[in-house]
C-alpha cells in the first residue's frame, strides 16, 4: 500500500529512521516507508501528481479546516488520524467545531488512539473506527542498561499534564524528582525546590536521558497517544498511571489505576520501594513491549485492523 500522511509540518519527503524529533508521527511513517507531504503544499504545483491508496490526515490543532476533497484528489482512501484527546475540538470556536465534525464526516475512515476512544468516535457519526497504535523507532539507541534511583513526572503542573498530581504521587517515593520543561511549563515552578527540571531536548536525547530514572509517574487525565507510558517501557521503567490510555494498560498492568484516585497512586509507589514488586513490573513491562509494541508487532497490528 502506497500511503502519505499530511499534516502542519513542513517536512517533504520519507522519514529517516535516524530522526533527531522521532515522535510516534513519524515512527507511523518509518514503519510506513510514509511520504509527508505538508497541508500546506497540497494543490501546489511543487506536489507533482502523484498517487497515493491511502492518505491519512493531522489535521492541525490550531487550525481544523481541512478540506479533504483536496487530498482526494491524490489519494484513492483518505483518513482522519485523531490528535490530541478525542474532546480538543470542543475548545474551537462553534464555526471551528462543525468543520472538524464535517471533516470527520467526510474521511472514509477515523484512526484514534485508544479502545477507549473507539465509541466516541463511533458515537458522533463515524463509520469506521480504527486504532492505531502508539510506536517508537529507537534507531540505534538502547535500552537502559543501569539502574538509577530518581522519578520522572510526565509533565508540568498545568491541568492538561495533571503535574502535581504526579509530583504529589512522586514524593512517595523519596528519591530526587525529575521533570521535563513542556511548552506548558509555567515560571514559578522553577521555585519548587524537590523538583529538577530537565532542558528541553530532541526525542532522542529524551529517550536516552529517560533511561537514567527508576520510575515514572504520570497522571495526565487528557489521553492521546501516551508516548510517556510506552517510553518508559521501552526502558522497562515501571509508570504509575490512568487507565483509559492503551500505552498504560498494555505496558503497565502492575501500576495502572482508575483516573483521579491518588490514594491508589500514592500506594502502589510505596509498593515499588518493594524490590520483589519492582522486578516484577519491570519483567512483565519488556515481556509485553516486545509482545507488543515493537516495530514488527506494529506492523502485524497494522495489518490486522486495516484488513492486508
Amino acid at each position: 500500500m502506497k500511503i502519505a500522511f499530511f499534516s502542519e509540518s513542513q517536512i517533504i519527503g520519507k522519514i529517516p529512521r535516524d530522526f533527531p524529533n522521532a515522535r510516534t508521527e513519524y515512527a507511523w511513517m518509518m514503519a510506513l516507508d510514509a511520504t509527508h507531504i505538508p497541508l500546506a503544499n497540497v494543490g501546489h504545483h511543487s506536489m507533482g501528481d502523484p498517487h497515493y491508496d491511502l492518505g491519512i490526515v493531522i489535521v492541525p490543532k490550531t487550525k481544523p479546516n481541512v478540506n479533504l476533497d483536496n487530498i482526494r484528489e491524490y489519494c484513492d482512501k483518505v483518513a482522519v488520524m485523531q490528535e490530541g484527546p478525542h474532546w480538543y475540538f470542543q475548545d474551537y470556536s462553534v464555526e471551528q467545531q462543525f468543520q472538524y465534525f464535517n471533516t470527520l464526516m467526510d474521511a472514509d475512515w477515523v484512526y484514534c488512539h485508544n479502545e477507549s476512544d473507539v465509541n466516541y468516535y463511533l458515537g458522533l457519526g463515524c463509520k469506521d473506527v480504527r486504532v492505531m497504535r502508539s510506536l517508537m523507532i529507537p534507531e540505534g539507541l538502547v535500552p537502559r542498561s543501569e539502574w538509577g534511583n530518581g522519578t520522572i513526572i510526565g509533565g508540568n503542573f498545568v491541568s492538561w499534564y495533571g503535574g502535581f498530581d504526579s509530583y504529589i504521587v512522586a514524593r512517595e517515593m523519596g528519591n530526587s524528582i525529575w521533570a521535563p520543561s513542556m511548552g506548558r511549563k509555567q515560571d514559578q515552578e522553577d521555585m519548587i525546590e524537590d523538583i529538577n527540571y530537565m532542558a528541553y531536548m530532541s526525542w532522542r536525547e529524551w529517550i536516552t536521558a529517560l533511561g537514567q530514572f527508576n520510575i515514572g509517574v504520570h497522571l495526565m487525565r487528557t489521553h492521546a497517544a501516551g508516548t510517556f507510558a510506552m517510553n518508559c517501557a521501552y526502558h522497562g521503567i515501571p509508570c504509575i498511571g490512568y487507565y483509559g490510555l492503551d500505552t498504560q494498560e498494555m505496558l503497565h498492568p502492575l501500576t495502572t489505576i482508575d483516573v483521579g484516585d491518588l490514594d491508589g497512586a500514592k500506594e502502589v509507589a510505596r509498593k515499588l520501594r518493594s524490590d520483589r514488586f519492582y522486578d516484577l513490573c519491570s519483567d512483565t513491562i519488556i515481556k509485553r513491549f516486545e509482545q507488543n509494541y515493537t516495530e514488527e508487532k506494529w506492523k502485524e497490528n497494522w495489518e490486522v485492523i486495516n484488513g492486508q
